[in-house]
């Protein structure tokens, strides 16, 4: 549990969570509930956050106060809907950054799977958790979103990769990894409204895209087979 919250809280924190890739919901299955609640939670109060070239710091600012006040408007709005604010990171005060735009990782507790946070790409230090039963459930949860960029399964089990390898619907799955970010020659496979376009822009896909086919038809007279 403690390697799985440590590539989570980088995932969903990494870059202020500005990146296409960040966790933004996490899904619980069973009795890993309590015990990943409590270490995201605590992960989460403990990550330090200031100017980005300072070699202590873990987590920087978001690009713009446009940005830290959409991030803080969808936190609310997580709260409205019925989600636990566990970990509140709206208007944190940086000593010697009080004008940078801050917002510290927030962690948001039961939210509601139907809810507009469950289906927002909030681009922020803001992870949602919600808690299901089985892999099935959490599966069908994915594979309802009008979304299918990347889903990542932490897991001990074969069983259970080898399900969610076939079964979730997202174009980059990873598994025990908190960012399913394909090398250069693999394709980069959103799908669902995550893709746009005719063909992914990595792999073989790319070398396509940019090649122009010919066809060639022939016929001899000199035949040398029989009729």
């Amino acid at each position: 549990m403690t390697l799985t919250t440590r590539i989570l809280a980088d995932s969903a924190f990494g870059c202020a969570g500005q990146r296409c890739l960040a966790a933004s919901v996490a899904i619980t299955i069973g009795s890993a509930r309590d015990t990943f609640t409590e270490a995201i939670a605590d992960t989460a109060r403990s990550r330090n956050v200031g100017f980005g070239l300072q070699a202590e710091t873990q987590m920087g600012p978001v690009i713009t106060a446009q940005s830290k006040n959409r991030i803080e408007t969808l936190i609310q709005k997580g709260a409205d809907e019925g989600a636990t604010v566990l970990v509140d990171g709206r208007q944190p005060t940086i000593a010697g950054y009080e004008q940078g735009y801050f917002v510290r990782p927030t962690i948001l507790q039961n939210v509601d799977p139907a809810g507009e946070i469950a289906r927002t790409e909030i681009f922020g230090p803001v992870l949602s958790l919600i808690h299901l039963e089985t892999i099935d459930q959490a599966i069908a949860l994915i594979n309802q979103g009008q979304y299918g960029n990347m889903a990542c399964l932490f897991t001990a089990s074969g069983a259970a990769a080898r399900k969610f390898r076939y079964e979730a619907e997202a174009g980059n799955i990873g598994i025990n990894i908190g960012v399913a970010a394909p090398m250069a020659f693999f394709p980069f496979s959103g799908w669902k409204e995550s893709f746009f376009g005719d063909l992914h822009g990595q792999g073989h896909q790319a070398i396509e895209f940019f090649t122009q086919t010919k066809v060639v038809i022939e016929r001899w007279q000199d035949w040398t087979r029989q009729f």
